[in-house]
């Protein structure tokens, strides 16, 4: 299995991103796709997944309302836009799957497969 992340760059605040993971080798769609995210000095934390049975979305606090997550099941990819971005979004991202419990998808210790990270900077 691999994962490829891309879509990251420089934006200024209030802008609008859109981050792709691409993945390879999974057998079915019965896998969740994650993004997490860590910005310089702070955990990785967990901003938004998708289950793949269902297509059931969940979202951390802080980017609830600005950001979503999207599957094309056709292409095997996740996308993650990003609208209303601030200062505090900037962090390196990071696109994870594999077959866990969607109401789990923040966990990442249940994670095996990740993808490289992309950067997003929000500045001004």
């Amino acid at each position: 299995v691999q994962l490829q992340a891309s879509g990251g760059g420089l934006v200024q605040p209030g802008g609008s991103l859109r981050l792709s993971c691409a993945a390879s080798g999974f057998t079915s769609n019965n896998y969740v796709i994650a993004w997490f995210r860590q910005a310089p000095g702070k955990e990785r934390e967990g901003v938004s997944c998708i289950s793949g049975s269902d297509g059931t979305t969940y979202y951390s606090n802080s980017v609830k309302g600005r950001f979503t997550i999207s599957k094309d099941n056709a292409k095997i990819t996740a996308y993650l836009q990003m609208n209303s971005l601030k200062p505090e979004d900037t962090a390196v991202y990071y696109c994870a799957a594999d077959n866990v419990v969607a109401i789990q998808c923040f966990e990442m210790v249940l994670y095996d497969y990740w993808g490289q990270g992309t950067q997003v900077t929000v500045s001004s």
